[in-house]
């Protein structure tokens, strides 16, 4: 394939990706299969989407902190938690075997689809908090970023459901704190890809210019139009995860 032609569909792929990323996250599914079908491997595919993703998720977090949708000073103990998490979950994806939450999540991330569709006023108004912030970050940031570091697939769907029925997130805010968090598992899993040899980096780079211009206009699309866009395309996003999940599993 012509080097040319070749960057440039990494670059389009991610751009897409870091659009709907921003919005509801997801992205990996349009990011990672590209980086396979152009003749990547699977472990190197990887790491390369971890090095891209990043790019998104920092530019996507930051958008949202600038528009004061988000707190960072609130994410600081999360931040921390989910950094351990991912660490652990990196390092126990390399000593046991992940078979078993390959049935596990698509389960779970059904459900999550099915309350949201049964739920018209899911995440349209801030609420009462029903768990304490500290608690919260603790338990979720060492769960979440755990698995994301593990394994991955739907992630952003999690936090973002937990953020709405646990802190009384509104959607739009929820959203915001979700790409931080994935942001810094985003970074550990990186470190621990980079270590391992697992990235291309050319192709990351290409990639991650692409993801930076799509988050910014998928964050600026979701603030300004609120919960009216982020919630069918979370809907989507989550009932495609599993698709895929399902798909990969079985298929």
């Amino acid at each position: 394939m012509n080097d040319v032609f070749l960057y440039t569909i990494l670059f389009i792929a991610a751009f897409f990706a870091g659009l709907i990323d921003s919005i509801a996250g997801g992205g990996g599914l349009i990011s990672l299969p590209v980086l396979l079908s152009v003749g990547v491997p699977p472990q190197i595919a990887l790491g390369t989407n971890k090095l891209q993703g990043t790019f998104g998720s920092f530019t996507a977090a930051l958008y949202y902190w600038r528009k004061k949708i988000i707190d960072l000073r609130d994410a600081k103990s999360g931040a921390v938690w989910t950094m351990i998490g991912a660490a652990a979950g990196a390092w126990a994806v390399q000593q046991i075997d992940a078979e078993i939450l390959k049935d596990i999540i698509p389960a779970l991330l059904f459900c999550i689809a099915v309350y949201t569709i049964l739920t018209p006023s899911l995440g349209k108004a801030q609420k009462k908090a029903i768990l304490h912030a500290e608690i919260f970050f603790f338990v979720f940031g060492l769960l979440l970023g755990f698995y994301d570091g593990f394994f991955g697939p739907g992630v952003g769907a999690f936090w973002a459901i937990a953020f709405v029925l646990l802190l009384g997130y509104d959607l739009q805010r929820a959203t915001g704190y979700t790409k931080v968090m994935n942001f810094v598992s985003n970074i550990i899993a990186l470190i621990v890809f980079a270590a391992g040899g697992s990235i291309w980096y050319s192709y990351g780079f290409v990639m991650g210019i692409g993801q930076m211009f799509g988050a910014r206009i998928g964050a600026l699309f979701a603030v300004k139009k609120g919960v009216a866009v982020i919630r069918p395309l979370y809907i989507i996003v989550v009932v495609a995860t599993i698709a895929k999940l399902l798909y990969s599993r079985y298929w």
